[in-house]
């Protein structure tokens, strides 16, 4: 049986690509910071962990390698969103969005690249479209997606060689949080959680088309119609993108702070 790693496992979209996965006859290992409600199956195991915190990470990654005979996906799925003008938002809460979204994808890689590498398995990155292209109000939620592209994209050619694959999918607005936002002073929330969203898709919808995308060997799978026009808009058209975007999204968010 082969064996998937699912961060941010507990939330909307991980449940949804677990329930396809394990449909398919893989494993999942879920792994999140609330492991609340998720049942230890023979399918599924629930991990508990704060992924930022490098030593828990390590000792969990440790006891998934042991208990399991190969580890052959990882899912990078956890994260969390931002909404606010950089005017209003600290130094501390830019960190911990890139703590979480970026440097928690990171070591969850180093720790298992080399089960990975055996297995010649696959790293599948959840950025989102702003992961490649700029989005109003969310200025630390997309650098810290296109940093998470940017170090995928650049693994793919260094894991290559070891039969390794590097996929990215890209949603838009998937509809996993709405009306509950959790929303902190700092503007960080659950994701999925935004209201002025563009053509939401449902989790079940989102993880169906990643994860198509994955068994056909994508390297790129932009999810839903708005990350597919966004993606093609954005590459022949900066500008007019830019123009778009705003008008859409900067008309549902409060007047910035001065």
């Amino acid at each position: 049986m082969r064996t998937a790693v699912i961060s941010g496992g507990n939330g909307g979209l991980g449940r949804a690509m677990a329930a396809r996965l394990e449909a398919g006859g893989w494993h999942c290992v879920l792994m999140d910071v609330d492991t609340g409600g998720l049942e230890d199956t023979e399918t599924r195991t629930p991990v508990a962990v704060d992924l930022t915190d490098g030593q828990a990470l390590a000792r969990a990654a440790d006891r998934i390698i042991a208990a399991r005979p190969s580890i052959d996906m990882v899912i990078y799925n956890a994260g969390v969103s931002q909404i606010c003008p950089f005017s209003v938002a600290d130094a501390a809460s830019h960190r911990r969005v890139f703590e979480i979204n970026y440097f928690a994808a990171v070591e969850l890689a180093r720790a298992f690249l080399h089960p990975i590498r055996a297995s010649q398995g696959t790293h599948l990155a959840i950025s989102s479209v702003a992961g490649f292209a700029p989005l109003y109000g969310r200025t630390a939620y997309a650098a810290s997606k296109h940093a998470m592209q940017g170090f995928f994209g650049s693994l793919r050619s260094e894991e290559a060689a070891f039969g390794v694959r590097c996929l990215i999918a890209a949603p838009s607005f998937v509809a996993t949080n709405l009306g509950n936002a959790g929303c902190g002073e700092d503007g960080i929330q659950r994701p999925g959680s935004a209201t002025d969203g563009v053509d939401y898709m449902s989790a079940e919808a989102a993880a169906e088309t990643i994860l198509r995308g994955v068994e056909r060997g994508q390297e790129f799978i932009p999810v839903g119609r708005v990350a597919r026009l966004a993606a093609l808009i954005s590459r022949a058209s900066p500008g007019l993108y830019q123009r778009l975007m705003r008008r859409r999204i900067a008309a549902d968010i409060s007047k910035p702070q001065r």
